[in-house]
């Protein structure tokens, strides 16, 4: 058992989908696309350039708060955090810091546990660096084209133990944006970055260390969980002999399995943080933030529980339906059609999950459809049924006096024998129906 109390939090980094930038015209498509294509004086930090905020960029982000059950401000304003790097034409992000657009939000694990949202609030991308080789020298090359991409930061406070707590949270934070549709939140193409804050504490005392690590821009959930668990090894590792953890921040290394160090980590007055003079502070009223919040979409967890209560949906199967909001809809319009068909919405859960059924299909009619025939069986004509079943009441005299005797279970035996000499053909409740009536008269 560990000596120390773990403490982790997160900060999760969502490209919005937006036509254009954050602050410019350009478009916000960068994704492989030729390198410096799509920029302009704005994004490119150029002297006398000057900004204009996206209002799509600010709506999505206070919806994200809204569902997360954050407060949204007021009034919010626009900050210059700078630094200097390559990435960053202006040597100065416009980000926010002291009056985000959203703040002190809160979520439900599974478990029950709560976690708490310190801040959700929007900046821009910074550029993208390209490590090649150049006629044979290595270079660093600088491509803009993400340079002002809008991007909205959610900062949760330290409340989560283990990676599979972290897990969870983050699977859950992506299905909630694309359910908003605010993003695509593709993790491959970096719409969607991982960082984790890193310490511990002491057993049984709620005081945070003075000091955190920073896990930096990860992106995969599987290898957040790895880097935490590896991390918090190294630090114990660290504390159990008596010495300090640097405060830093530290990459992973899927290689090698460790972290490593990256740089020493900025406090907020490294930074130099002060208004954006360029942009004018953002207001809401209470009637817009109504509004706002009367546009959200069922979220993926009041979905599950009314798949859960309505369909009587096992919560497995709650999950994997209500994963994706375009298959959670599908499901719903299938399971509206198919009771006019008599199949039961458990019948289509199970068709789609255990079976794909669905996938080929890209309307819930034609699945239902497809159903209908695998399912649908020509029967015999009463007639025809009936021939045969009076042949077997006359054959099997031993039977029938077994039934007129009270052993009702003979019905059965002489049901199968009906089918048989049908070969399967007959409705087995029209047997049933005709062996009753025959069995009555004689």
């Amino acid at each position: 058992m560990s000596a120390f109390r773990k403490i982790i939090g997160l900060e999760v980094h969502v490209e919005l989908s937006t036509r254009s930038k954050m602050f410019c015209a350009c478009s916000s498509e960068h994704f492989a696309k030729p390198a410096n294509t799509q920029v302009c004086p704005v994004c490119l930090g150029l002297p006398g350039a000057l900004p204009f905020a996206n209002r799509e960029a600010i709506l999505s982000t206070a919806k994200l708060g809204l569902a997360f059950a954050c407060q949204v401000n007021s009034f919010s304003k626009f900050d210059r955090k700078h630094y200097f790097y390559p990435d960053l034409p202006k040597g100065y992000q416009i980000s926010q810091y002291d009056l985000p657009i959203c703040v002190l939000g809160e979520w439900t694990m599974e478990s029950g546990k709560k976690i708490r949202i310190r801040r959700i609030h929007l900046e821009e991308d910074t550029a993208k660096l390209i490590h090649s080789e150049v006629g044979g020298i290595k270079v660093t090359l600088v491509d803009f084209n993400r340079s002002g991409v809008p991007l909205v930061e959610l900062v949760t406070e330290p409340d989560f133990e283990n990676g599979q707590e972290v897990s969870e949270f983050l699977k859950e934070v992506q299905k909630i944006v694309r359910y908003l549709g605010i993003s695509t939140a593709d993790m491959e193409k970096g719409s969607m970055r991982l960082e984790a804050n890193i310490s511990l504490g002491e057993l049984g005392s709620q005081a945070l260390p003075d000091y955190k690590v920073e896990l930096k821009n990860i992106n995969s959930f599987r290898f957040l969980v790895k880097a935490i668990n590896v991390e918090l090894a190294r630090q114990e590792e660290i504390l159990a002999k008596g010495d300090s953890v640097v405060q830093e921040t530290r990459g992973y290394s899927e290689t090698t399995g460790k972290t490593f160090s990256q740089r020493v980590k900025e406090e907020a007055k490294d930074y130099r943080y002060f208004p954006e003079p360029d942009i004018p502070p953002l207001r809401f009223d209470n009637n817009e933030i109504a509004k706002i919040k009367a546009s959200l979409p069922e979220l993926p967890k009041e979905k599950r529980n009314r798949f859960e209560k309505d369909y009587g949906l096992s919560a497995l199967y709650c999950g994997i339906l209500a994963d994706d909001l375009a298959r959670a809809d599908y499901f719903e319009k299938a399971v509206s059609l198919g009771e006019k068909s008599g199949f039961s919405a458990k019948t289509i859960a199970d068709l789609m999950i255990n079976k794909n059924m669905d996938k080929d299909f890209s309307e819930p009619a034609g699945f239902i459809k497809k159903i209908v025939e695998a399912t649908h069986k020509v029967y015999s004509s009463k007639e025809i049924t009936e021939t045969a079943v009076r042949e077997i009441v006359g054959a099997e005299e031993s039977a029938v006096s077994d039934y007129k005797k009270g052993k009702k279970q003979v019905l059965g035996f002489l049901v199968g024998k009906a089918q048989q000499k049908l070969k399967g053909s007959a409705d087995p409740k029209v047997i049933q129906e005709i062996l009753l009536g025959l069995l009555e008269e004689s």
